[in-house]
């Protein structure tokens, strides 16, 4: 498999299609506040991002016994249903590779872990949803990623084999369940990672430092 071999491209959303960070934090800061707790600052939460609400409740206030963290969690999920999308953006770049892939006539859409009830509202934000025939969520499939289930069920909504896929994520998972789907994997190293992260060992097909180098590779190996 190779790039020259792509008919259609996906997208993990936090931290690889858009920088959903602000909001996430945001709302964690709000709920904190709600039980008395000091706001934590966006760069010390930012990697925790990738990985759902209860990774951003551990990294805020590591050691919480279980009422405590449930009660932060499901405040940060109240509080980000009002705000989610008000400070999101596409990273630079993403607009016009997506602008790329449709003048090129190659799909693409999102196969992310976020909930339904948050992925679509803030596509719609981002005006994407109408341009995207897959928006897979973690609650589209009985099981979410890594699991290969909502990775097929994308190349199904794509008409795409999954050989002819490719998929970048900025998490381990990403890439486990593209590999185990039979994707083409590509770190979206302009993502979430934090110091703990070893992409080196993740099984990818490249690693891509920002969505211009992305399209660059792309437009390069497609035009052949």
């Amino acid at each position: 498999m190779s790039l020259a071999e792509v008919k259609g491209v996906l997208f993990d959303l936090d931290g690889t299609l858009a920088d959903t960070a602000p909001d996430l934090v945001q709302a964690l800061n709000l709920s904190l506040s709600d039980v008395g707790i000091a706001a934590k600052p966006i760069a010390d939460m930012r990697s925790a991002a990738s990985h759902g609400s209860f990774a951003l409740v551990d990294a805020a206030i590591p050691g919480a016994d279980n009422a405590l963290r449930t009660q932060v969690q499901q405040g940060l999920l109240a509080h980000y249903q009002r705000i989610n999308g008000d400070h999101c953006q596409l990273f630079d770049g993403i607009a016009p590779l997506l602008d790329w892939l449709e003048l090129c006539r190659v799909p693409f859409g999102v196969i992310t872990n976020k909930p339904a009830r948050f992925t679509r509202p803030l596509l719609h934000k981002l005006k994407l949803s109408s341009r995207m025939p897959v928006m897979i969520s973690g609650d589209s499939t009985r099981y979410p990623k890594p699991h290969t289930a909502p990775m097929l069920l994308g190349a199904q909504q794509l008409q795409c084999r999954p050989q002819q896929i490719l998929y970048l994520g900025d998490a381990e998972r990403d890439l486990l369940a593209a590999q185990a789907a039979g994707m083409l994997g590509g770190v979206a190293l302009w993502g979430y990672l934090g110091e703990a992260d070893t992409p080196d060992a993740w099984p990818a097909y490249a690693q891509f430092n920002s969505p211009s180098s992305l399209h660059s590779a792309l437009s390069q190996a497609l035009a052949k």
